[in-house]
This record gives C-alpha cells, structure tokens and sequence, in this order.
C-alpha cells in the first residue's frame, strides 16, 4: 500500500507539472502582444486556482464510477492530440530551421538528423522504460473498478483490462511515433514545447494545449481515488467511515501533491525515478512473487520459471535505470 501510495502521488504530481508548463502557454496563445509578468501567465498561480476549481471538487466524489465521464472525456482528448501530431509532421520541415533555435542552440539543420533511427541507445535510454512502466500502470485502479462492475467477474474485468491498455498503447503509440519523426534527436521530453517552438501561433497546437490540459485535470481525480483509498485503509482503518475525514484526506494529499508539482523543475525525474523504482516493482516485481508464492505448480514449470523470469527483469532495470539516473545528475 505504501508504494502504492507513492507511485499514485508521483502520478498526480506528474500531470499537474503538465498544467504548470503547458497551462502559461496555452494562456498567453490566445492573447494578443507581450504580456509577459502577469498574474494568469504565473504557472504555479494557474496550477493552483485550476486545482482548487476542478481537481478538488471531482476528487470528493465518493464513487469512483463517477468519473467514469470524464475519463471519457479526457481520452477523446487524447485521440484528438494523437490526430495532430500525426497531421503536424508535415507541418515542420526537417532539417529543423536555425531561426527557431534561439532556445536550443544544439540544433543543426543537417540532413543527417533527419533519419530514423530504429535504436538509439544513450543516458537517457535509462528513462525509457521508466517512463513506459509508470504509464501502463494501472494496478491501483484495479480493485475500485472490479467492485463497481455491474456483476463483476473475472471475465469482464478482463475485457476492462485488456480494452483500457490496448487504447492506451494506441494512442501512446502513435503519439511517440510521430512526435519523433517530426523532430528526430531534437524531441523535447514535453512533446508540446517543440510544437510551441516551430509552431508558436498554430491555432490547432493551441487547442490542443487546451484539449490537453482539460484530459490532465480530468484524470487526476481518477488517480486520486485509490490513493485515498489506500491512505484511508492503511492509517484510519480502525475509525467509522465518515465524510469529515473522507474531505480531510482528500484535502491533505491534494495539497501535498500541488506542491510538490508547483517546486519540482522537470517531469522526466518524476517519470524517471518513480517508474525505476515503485512502477518496476508494482509491474513486474511483485506479480511474479505473487505468482511464485500462490501456485502449486512445479517450480521447473514454464509458468513459474516465466515469473522468475519477470521477477528478475524488474530487478535488473529498475536497478540500472535508478543508477543511471543518479549519475546523470551527478554529471549536471
């Protein structure tokens, strides 16, 4: 439950950093001349009033059925990005053209860097499978789902399961895929702010922005349900079911998580050590022992031999990863 409790903080905190560095942008998009030092271009001042109006209210709902609606929502939001992305790459000319680099002087407008490459193995691979791992865990959901089916089985939570990953991997797919044949070597960690970049008027990238940062607020609250309901089991089980603690705790971890999202500098470290750590444990660590420790098979079967096989993959790259990471900083 504890690292449960970690991995769903560092998930909400990861999507409200978002709302910080996109919110500004998408704001200052639709207004006209120079209006830099104002109070609705603050992007910790935006995080905090958008948090209080739209993530706290929708986190008090009891039931996380609720928000099966705006989870919706949030994903014909995603489908729209994912649509954009791919309808932008011819948008962008490769090379990338050296007027637009005033921000990132590193980029070159030779030919070269307009090839794909199928791997390309550097320090900051070590994020890679981090980041994959936190966004394709969706175990901490999994029993606040089950238990609001209508005639919940086994089969049914199935078809939930195998239906929510696969609409996910789509979109994340496509997504990554066009992002980096529009920008090769040059892609930014926030795909976003290359489009702001090269396309800094584009009134398809600003509602994007928009479609976005509605999609990011709306699926704090889904995450924000089973962290609570984890804090609620692990340190006030033995108190009755109650709404004055049920808005105590829904207000403490949405301070905590605003925050924490308005001091840290860069998303890719969220990502990075959170998915190196809590996500490789949560996705390939513990379902093997689970598997391990609850099977009578043979322990030379495949099953059990596959799960010792998983047990030790998350080991091995979590642990690399971490300390890659760790050097990384060390080095900046």
């Amino acid at each position: 439950s504890t690292k449960s409790v970690l991995l769903l903080f560092a998930a909400m905190s990861s999507y409200l950093l978002i709302v910080k560095s996109e919110l500004p942008g998408a704001v200052a998009g639709f207004l006209s001349g120079d209006e830099s030092g104002s109070w609705y271009l603050d992007g910790r001042l935006l995080l905090l009033i958008t948090s209080v109006c739209i993530v706290f209210p929708l986190a008090l709902l009891p039931k996380i059925g609720f928000l099966g609606y705006t989870s919706s929502l949030s994903f014909f939001f995603m489908v729209y990005f994912a649509l954009v992305i791919m309808i932008k790459k011819w948008s962008i000319p490769c090379p990338l053209p050296l007027s637009s680099a005033i921000e990132t002087p590193q980029v070159s407008n030779s030919t070269g860097d307009c090839k794909a490459k199928l791997f390309h193995l550097s320090r900051e691979s070590a994020y890679a499978i981090p980041t994959m791992a936190f966004s394709f865990l969706c175990h901490t959901s999994v029993l606040p789902i089950y238990c609001e089916l209508q005639s919940p089985s086994k089969s049914r939570m199935q078809n939930v399961t195998v239906t929510g990953i696969g609409l996910s991997f789509l979109i994340y797919f496509v997504s990554a895929l066009f992002g980096y044949l529009t920008f090769y070597d040059k892609v930014d960690s926030e795909l976003l702010q290359g489009y702001s970049r090269y396309l800094p008027h584009d009134t398809v990238i600003m509602t994007v922005k928009v479609a976005i940062l509605f999609a990011v607020l709306l699926t704090v609250p889904l995450i924000h349900f089973p962290a609570r309901k984890a804090v609620l089991m692990v340190f006030f089980s033995h108190l009755p079911v109650s709404w004055i603690c049920h808005i105590l705790v829904t207000l403490t971890l949405n301070t905590i998580v605003v925050l924490f999202a308005m001091y840290v500098p860069d998303i890719k470290n969220v990502f990075g050590v959170v998915g190196s750590t809590t996500s490789t444990c949560l996705l390939f660590v513990y379902p093997g022992l689970f598997y391990l420790k609850l099977s009578r098979e043979d322990f030379l079967s495949p099953q059990k031999l596959g799960a010792c096989a998983l047990v030790i993959f998350g080991i091995c790259v979590g642990l690399l990863s971490l300390v890659v990471i760790i050097f990384n900083w060390i080095d900046q």
